[in-house]
């Protein structure tokens, strides 16, 4: 089973590989878009740096914050509460979290400036709009590591105690299974480390969203809210797995 990474990281992982010469142009350009029609990038000046009206095609954007000393691209899939990813400033981190994802690109400008990318979809078509970027703190691989592997556990137990077989026979059937993980595509030079862990992050998202499709067999807002509470951690412990992975400045050497 196949499962298509967010936009954000996508462009995390293909952008960096692109930048570091270990993909080329057109693979960059497909991966990117997977399905969608078309991507374009708003709001970003000839030198690289947020601050323009203009709207470039994805590659003349990209083309751009390379030649101003981009070296890498990290995602960011922040929440209320949870602003994991971003470093600021107030007006990027707003426009991310309306969105729930964006993309940092570092050392990008003069002085090594960074520049958030914020997607916003219409259709098939992304607009990725340019803005001021502060530096940030990442949780590292292992440690997202860690805590995915301990809220999955910790999620099972809960859930089990809350019969989850009756109510959502097939969040079950996925805890139970958790080593057939969803196959992800990735390019030269993300390290597998990083491609098994954002796997899992995907499987513990993918597990989050099915089990709250509906309230199953809950009854009352108690229940109701006992069920979403047990499913917290594991939907935050998904997220920050992601963008760890997803993150080139967190990375372990090669």
């Amino acid at each position: 089973m196949s499962i298509t990474l967010p936009a954000s990281c996508r462009l995390a992982w293909w952008g960096t590989s692109w930048l570091r010469g270990q993909v080329v142009t057109d693979l960059l350009v497909d991966a990117v878009l997977d399905d969608d029609a078309t991507h374009a990038v708003a709001g970003l000046t000839d030198a690289g740096l947020a601050g323009d009206d203009a709207t470039d095609t994805l590659v003349v954007a990209l083309g751009r914050l390379r030649a101003a000393g981009a070296t890498s691209f990290g995602a960011a899939l922040p929440v209320d509460g949870d602003p994991v990813g971003l470093g600021g400033p107030r007006g990027f981190n707003t426009a991310a979290l309306e969105t729930g994802e964006a993309v940092v690109v570092s050392a990008a400008g003069p002085g090594g400036a960074n520049v958030g990318l914020v997607p916003l979809r219409v259709g098939a078509a992304i607009t990725w709009t340019a803005h001021a970027a502060d530096r940030r703190q990442l949780p590292d691989v292992g440690e997202a590591d860690r805590t995915l592997r301990a809220s999955l556990l910790e999620t099972a137990e809960a859930l089990a105690r809350l019969e989850v077989a009756r109510w959502r026979p097939e969040v079950a059937d996925r805890l139970m299974d958790l080593r057939h993980r969803p196959h992800v595509d990735a390019p030269d030079g993300v390290p597998p480390r990083c491609v098994d862990l954002a796997a899992r992050g995907l499987q513990a998202t993918e597990i989050v969203e099915l089990a709250l499709e509906d309230d199953g067999g809950a009854v009352t807002a108690y229940e109701i809210e006992t069920r979403r509470a047990a499913l917290r951690p594991l939907e935050r412990a998904g997220r920050r797995a992601l963008v760890a992975a997803c993150s080139p400045e967190v990375w372990p050497p090669a």
